[in-house]
């Protein structure tokens, strides 16, 4: 082995990505996305305040 290849070898780098530019079409739907999460996580607090949804336990009749 020559003294060049011994130990830890560098990683390649990687290509830079190419920013992509949106048009309108992207974006508004980028800004539907958002908002429906928003809606979304909204909801789930919402729910979460709240106790079980069935309540009743075991209902008896009213025939004795």
């Amino acid at each position: 082995m020559s003294g060049r290849e011994g130990g830890k070898k560098k990683p390649l780098k990687a290509a830079k990505k190419a920013t992509k530019e949106m048009d309108d079409d992207e974006m508004a739907f980028k800004l539907k996305q958002k908002e429906d999460q928003k809606a979304l996580e909204a909801l789930k607090t919402k729910a979460a305040g709240k106790g079980p949804l069935t309540g009743g336990g075991i209902k008896k009749s009213g025939k004795k």
